[in-house]
């Protein structure tokens, strides 16, 4: 029987392995067939012719208990480093796969960082952005509100004066204090009952300024040329609006007669 075919080896010894038991076996069968020779009385090898015999010794030797028991040491041997080899292998592997799956879980939780990092900056975004709009909706509301506050205070500041002589006069008054033109209520008022009665749409059609075209018009009877003279800006230029004819009026009184306060008579 030959060592590559022994019960219980799936695989075949290589070159190398046949080669380590053929030279083991050799060995062995050369130790074996020295001590198989006769010895004589005296300790001494007795002679025996070589050529014939040493076929026979390797013969008888080769399926002795001995060299059996040193071919199976050496497949066992082998058997051995086979599987420490294998054993390494798979410790190898083992160590490569634990490395890869490290590596995967690694950038598996990097991967997942990075989503929930970006998730949250974009909820945060979101809430900016919201608090923004909120922001400028309050500022838009309160502007609104001041505004709406302003103009109603400003309505409050402005008087409303009333459509008759009072608050024609009243109102004329104003103006002329604004624009800096003299006069009192007694003095427009008194005038204004001599010349016009109070009546705004009054006109004067016999008079030399009718005679000449230019009737006299309104509260003060005031002909058109001198109404466009000394009106007061801010008014209207209707010669027949009761307080646009009166601040020309008392205008055109104060830069001849100093006030129409002064004024007693026609004018």
């Amino acid at each position: 029987m030959s060592l590559s075919s022994i019960p219980g080896r799936r695989r075949r010894l290589n070159k190398t392995q046949k080669l380590s038991v053929a030279s083991i076996s050799a060995i062995a069968v050369a130790s074996l067939s020295f001590s198989l020779v006769p010895a004589n009385a005296e300790g001494k090898p007795e002679a025996q012719t070589p050529v014939s015999a040493a076929p026979v010794v390797l013969a008888s030797v080769a399926g002795t208990p001995q060299v059996k028991a040193v071919q199976a040491s050496i497949i066992e041997q082998h058997s051995t480093a086979e599987q420490l080899v294998k054993a390494a292998d798979l410790a190898r592997a083992k160590k490569a796969a634990a490395v890869k799956a490290k590596a995967e879980a690694a950038a598996k939780a990097e991967a997942a960082a990075k989503a929930k990092a970006a998730a949250a900056a974009e909820v945060k975004a979101r809430a900016e952005a919201k608090a923004r709009a909120a922001a400028q909706v309050k500022a838009k509301a309160a502007a609104e509100r001041t505004e709406t506050q302003a103009a109603s205070r400003s309505e409050a500041r402005t008087p409303v004066y009333a459509n008759n002589l009072d608050g024609w006069i009243s109102q004329a008054l104003a103006i002329m204090k604004a624009h800096g033109i003299p006069g009192s209520y007694d003095g427009l008022h008194r005038n204004i009952m001599r010349e016009s009665t109070g009546n705004p749409n009054a006109v004067n059609g016999w008079d030399i300024n009718a005679q000449n075209g230019t009737p006299s018009c309104g509260l003060l009877q005031v002909i058109q040329p001198t109404f466009n003279a000394y009106h007061v800006p801010g008014t209207s230029t209707n010669i027949y609006d009761p307080v646009a004819n009166i601040t020309a009026a008392a205008n055109y009184a104060a830069d001849r007669y100093g006030s129409i306060d002064n004024v007693n008579s026609a004018y």
